[in-house]
């Protein structure tokens, strides 16, 4: 025991001599082994000090009181919640009868001696520096006790008079306003002061306002009620404190009320799932994390971790090789007094130690600097405040650890070939003569048969993903295991190279031991890369074809819906004005009861209505059937039949989407036609006589007209919808031109013009216009279009139609980026190796007379061809996975697709899998990423060494 002691502390003294010595190669690996764990150690820092105690989720979601009561909207039938009130569900099932509806008044379910604070939020508009901003306006006496810690005050104070009220941090950033400011809202003229900021410390980014209860909600719904506006809808809950709590049976009693309660006493000491009704039933769907999620995202974690400590691995062990390499006269010097090979291993493998002490040390500590230091930067990426600053010593001495075990893991293979020789040879500086491994190319096959398989496998007869990733990591480290032999037929081509470039080869092949790992790491980092680059820009060529423009390329829209169309004409006249406009088309709707009603929001006296499909025009699939109105209607024919109609034309899918009216009818005239690039006379000479314009033959019926119902009861409607039946309301015909085959229209299916609704006594107001560009509007039009849009106070919804936006490019340049810095870190590296190892070479080229020059072509080609073998081979590599998982992807789609046709949901287009090389990427890395880390290479390097004594014997 001793003596194994006293070995290991002279092994770690010597390890600890020589990385002092040589501080360039020991900083080099430190820093490569400290930044995975710098990152890892703040991440876990991050996450669990953003993970929060119960207490604290309660104190930010209930304050100091003991629980909060909600109205689920269910009419107040008994409900069955979970503990934390997340979930819930009637007691009692409703699959033959409508689903409850309704409000319930929290107040009579209070238990007695309760004291209470309500809770009122609502949605409204407010006036700002820029315009108008939709923001949270909540009515909570927050200066209470029993609301301390859900809104804490950062500046000035909390609403104490009814004309105060406190804003969040974000909405004062937001809006450009501060704290002494007045703010108001559309609508209502009165003022507020803002008092005070305050922020929420689980949503920093949400605007709100906090005003005294009655205070802002309701003057302000009556005030937008009068100006035949929309007022702000609100929901309120109530905070209690009652004596003793609320327990599990009392959460129960009032569940059966039909109110939720998140209970303080409840969420402390939740009870058994099996005193749960609600997770006793059967039809309950329990979402959480099933095992085999679980156990597959730690096996995800590993992978990841187990790749990043190879990467580390690949990259380090050269650079311990070559300091075993340094010091094999000291080593042998060890061996000739007495130590044998487990001394010899002792030492290197002490070296790894070393090193991976210091990298966990330094790595761990610069992760809590980082991240103590980042904290409030961390918080507002995250949108939450810490719940504290959660240390777990653990966790970091694991994480601490895995460095040393990547400082080992690296050295090993080092310390197993230093141990090999001979102490003459040792002591002499020969290198002997060495053999490659026949054993590892044929296990580098046989894992790359082997991998390449599985992944096929996977690809074409099972949907796993799991697999096909697999397989490719399987083959990909089988070309790790043959990059020796793959570095040796590289050596081949020497021949037939210059002078500086064939011993720039040679000395690769010679020293695999040194060359391979880097290559090995440039094609993992490389074979990544292509493969998220491959697999990226096959699914960016899949969503370029899968996308739905919502008007011709240039095309502008502008829609609103609110004040019965008061606020549109300014409007239009503003896109005119700033928009380099060709046409414009104005475009009105049908309005059913009041004129200033919204499609959106219905109030009492408004309507809708609805385009009459002929009965011979239905699609059977759709079709309810009266004496059985809960069934599915595609339930009474069989799959073959539903495979069938499917394909039908009138149960396809009509294309398009963008026009917010009911069946896509719009009131315009033939500009329409202009600004959506349907070049149709026959359509145009029928909207110029009166008549409307269809196109969709499914609404035609046999007579040549369109059908329109008027639904004044929207209740009635809906009853009778629910039944089967028709919805009762007035029907009134328009004389229709059906438009040939299937132009595209961008969602518009009816186009009625204005004589045509007048005469058929439609009442309509105005909704917005559609322009067609003389040219793309430029982002500086689009500002100003905006920030004029945004002084009207309307709520406008505006689309300039831009064509399909590839959201991967930068993701592309990224790839490309970071691949090519792992590649010229690592072959550089590898070129910092080569020439620390052979400086006795360079020094004997100039002594034979070669120029200065030599020096540095020679690393530059070194570091070329380092990172070119690792390219070449990356590239080969990260193909076979992204293949892999396209080939998955469709196989999943078809099977959608078949499922689909079954079922009777319509065929649609057959699923579009493409698998699309990245040739620019992959042109890049081969090409450039080389090319650039012999530049850099060579201009680093100095072109004249410094000479050397005489080594002492």
């Amino acid at each position: 025991m001793t003596t194994w002691y006293h070995s290991w502390r002279a092994a770690i003294r010597i390890a600890r001599r020589d990385a002092w010595r040589s501080k360039g190669r020991s900083f080099l690996v430190l820093a490569m082994i400290a930044l995975p764990i710098l990152g890892v150690s703040a991440a876990d820092l991050t996450v669990r000090s953003a993970e929060l105690s119960t207490e604290q989720s309660l104190a930010r979601r209930i304050g100091a009181a003991d629980a909060r009561l909600s109205d689920p909207g269910m009419g107040g039938v008994p409900i069955l919640q979970a503990p934390d009130g997340s979930n819930y569900t009637p007691a009692e099932d409703f699959e033959d009868k409508p689903y409850p509806e309704g409000s319930t008044d929290i107040a009579k379910v209070l238990p007695a001696g309760a004291r209470t604070l309500t809770d009122t939020t609502g949605y409204a508009k407010l006036r700002t520096t820029h315009g108008l901003l939709p923001t949270e306006i909540r009515e909570l006496k927050a200066s209470d006790p029993m609301a301390r810690g859900i809104m804490p005050v950062v500046s000035g104070r909390l609403p104490q008079k009814s004309d105060e009220v406190a804003a969040t941090t974000h909405f004062l950033e937001s809006s450009g306003l501060k704290v002494g400011s007045k703010l108001t809202a559309r609508g209502f003229d009165r003022a507020y002061t803002i008092v005070g900021a305050y922020e929420l410390p689980d949503a920093l980014d949400t605007d709100q306002v906090n005003a005294l209860p009655g205070a802002l909600i309701a003057p302000l719904a009556k005030a937008l009620e009068a100006a035949g506006l929309p007022g702000p809808s609100a929901g309120t809950s109530l905070l209690v404190t009652v004596p003793g709590g609320f327990t599990w049976n009392t959460v129960q009693e009032i569940n059966a009320k039909g109110v939720t309660v998140l209970s303080r006493t409840v969420a402390l000491n939740p009870p058994a799932d099996s005193e749960v009704p609600l997770f006793q039933k059967e039809d309950w769907g329990n979402y959480e994390e099933s095992t085999a999620a679980k156990a597959a995202a730690l096996a995800a974690v590993g992978t990841v971790v187990g790749l990043a400590m190879l990467e580390i691995c690949l990259l380090a062990g050269p650079a311990f090789a070559v300091g075993a390499r340094r010091s094999r006269r000291q080593l042998g010097l060890v061996g000739a007094n007495g130590g044998d090979r487990r001394h010899i291993r002792a030492i290197v493998l002490a070296g790894g130690l070393v090193i991976g002490v210091a990298a966990a040390v330094a790595g761990t500590l610069l992760g809590l600097i980082l991240t103590f230091a980042l904290q409030p930067v961390l918080e507002d990426y995250m949108g939450q405040r810490f719940g504290s600053f959660d240390i777990r010593p653990l966790e970091l001495l694991a994480i601490a650890l895995l460095a040393v075990l990547t400082g080992l893991l690296a050295a090993i293979v080092p310390a197993i070939t230093a141990s090999r020789q001979s102490v003459l040879a040792s002591l002499t500086g020969r290198r002997g003569v060495r053999r490659s491994s026949r054993v590892l190319p044929v296990v580098g096959l046989v894992a790359v048969a082997l991998g390449a398989s599985i992944a096929l496998y996977g690809s074409t007869m099972t949907d796993q993903f799991v697999v096909v990733a697999g397989g490719s990591a399987l083959a990909e480290l089988g070309v790790v295991a043959l990059t020796p032999a793959l570095v040796g037929l590289f050596g081949r081509t020497g021949r037939l190279l210059p002078l500086s470039p064939r011993l720039a080869l040679r000395d690769a092949v010679r020293n695999r031991g040194r060359t391979a790992p880097a290559v090995a790491a440039v094609l993992a980092a490389v074979a990544g890369t292509v493969a998220v680059a491959t697999y990226a820009a096959s699914e960016d060529t899949q969503r370029r074809a899968e996308y739905q423009a919502q008007l011709p390329h240039g095309a502008v829209s502008v829609t609103m819906d609110e004040a019965g169309g008061r606020d549109v004409p300014g409007v239009r006249a503003t896109v005119q004005k700033l928009l380099p406009v060709d046409v414009r088309a104005d475009v009105d709707r049908i309005a059913v009861g009041k004129k200033n009603c919204s499609m959106y929001e219905p109030r009492e006296g408004c309507g809708r209505y609805e385009v009459i499909v002929p009965k011979a025009h239905e699609c059977p699939m759709w079709t309810t059937d009266v004496a059985k109105p809960g069934q599915d209607p595609a339930a009474k024919f069989s799959k073959a039949e539903r495979r069938k109609l499917a394909k039908d034309w009138r149960c396809q899918e009509s294309g398009g989407y963008g026009v917010p009216t009911d069946g896509g009818l719009l009131v315009g005239d033939e500009k329409l036609l202009k600004v959506l690039g349907i070049d149709d006379p026959a359509a145009e000479k029928a909207l110029a006589s009166g008549r409307a314009v269809s196109f969709d033959k499914r609404n035609v019926n046999a007579q040549g007209s369109i059908d329109i119902r008027l639904i004044t009861d929207i209740e009635a409607a809906d009853r009778a919808m629910e039944q089967g039946k028709e919805a009762p309301g007035e029907i009134r015909s328009l004389p229709v031109h059906q438009v040939a085959g299937t132009p595209e229209t961008y969602g518009v299916r009816l186009v009625v013009p204005p004589t045509a609704a007048e005469k058929a006594g439609f009442d309509t107001v105005p909704i917005g216009a559609y322009f067609s560009t003389e040219e793309m509007p430029t982002t500086e039009q689009r500002q100003k279009l905006d920030d004029e849009l945004d002084r009207t106070g309307a709520d406008i919804s505006l689309h300039v139609e831009e064509g399909y936006t590839s959201e991967n490019s930068i993701v592309m340049l990224a790839l490309t980026v970071f691949a090519g810095l792992i590649t010229i870190g690592a072959a550089g590296i590898a070129t910092g190796l080569a020439q620390a190892d052979a400086e006795a070479d360079l020094k004997t080229l100039a002594a034979v007379g070669a120029p200065p020059r030599v020096r540095r072509t020679l690393s530059g080609f070194q570091c070329g061809v380092v990172a070119a073998m690792g390219v070449v081979l990356g590239s080969a590599a990260g193909v076979l996975p992204a293949v892999g998982l396209r080939l998955t992807e469709k196989r999943q789609q078809m099977g959608w697709y078949q499922e689909a046709l079954d079922n009777g949901w319509g065929a649609g287009e057959l699923p579009y899998v493409p698998i699309v090389v990245p040739w620019e990427t992959l042109a890049t890395l081969l090409v450039a990423v080389p090319v650039g880390a012999a530049l850099l290479a060579a201009l680093v390097t100095r072109s004249r060494g410094a000479l050397a004594r005489r080594e002492a014997t």
